[in-house]
């Protein structure tokens, strides 16, 4: 599993997907089998990296036409779309025009989600404006979530499950 973070740290709430990524390797450190990337402003170099998971999660900012703060998760086709319908990076390469290269070369990851918070400002400066920065942990835990998901549908616990035995002792 690839969790990407993806955004200028210099600009505010544009490096959203950076700051969420080092809180989530921060706070749920212990995933199996997850790669944290710090995928900065995005280059073509990321292609390759892209089509090697069968999960990928991108974390970044996004134009929701919501209040600052405001989350959003798109899994998969719904991805797609989104990504199809938002406004262009200003990048060297978009997200889409990586999506594309892992599409074109049949690799594109079987299970994709982006997970975007609703910038305020990008302006210069290195900190989050307030809104964003209360909503990180909720970001967080809706990204551990989705990482379980996929976790559990990977590796499905055996069945019939046997009842654990209880001791009691005095």
């Amino acid at each position: 599993m690839l969790v990407l973070g993806i955004g200028n740290i210099l600009l505010q709430d544009e490096g959203i997907g950076i700051h969420l990524l080092k809180f989530m390797e921060k706070h749920f450190p212990v995933f199996p089998d997850v790669t944290y990337l710090d995928g900065g402003t995005l280059s073509f170099t990321l292609a390759g990296e892209i089509e090697s998971h069968e999960h990928l999660l991108v974390l970044d900012a996004v134009e929701l036409h919501a209040r600052p703060g405001t989350l959003c998760c798109y899994e998969n086709e719904a991805m797609d779309k989104f990504l199809g319908t938002a406004k262009r990076s200003a990048h060297e390469v978009g997200l889409l025009d990586l999506m594309d290269i892992a599409r074109l070369s049949g690799h594109l990851p079987k299970h994709r989600a982006l997970i975007g918070m609703q910038y305020h400002r990008f302006a210069w400066g290195e900190t989050l404006t307030r809104a964003v920065k209360n909503n990180l942990p909720l970001a967080g835990r809706l990204a551990a979530n989705l990482l379980l998901k996929w976790e559990v549908a990977e590796y499905p616990p055996c069945y019939p499950r046997s009842k654990p035995k209880l001791e009691i002792t005095r």
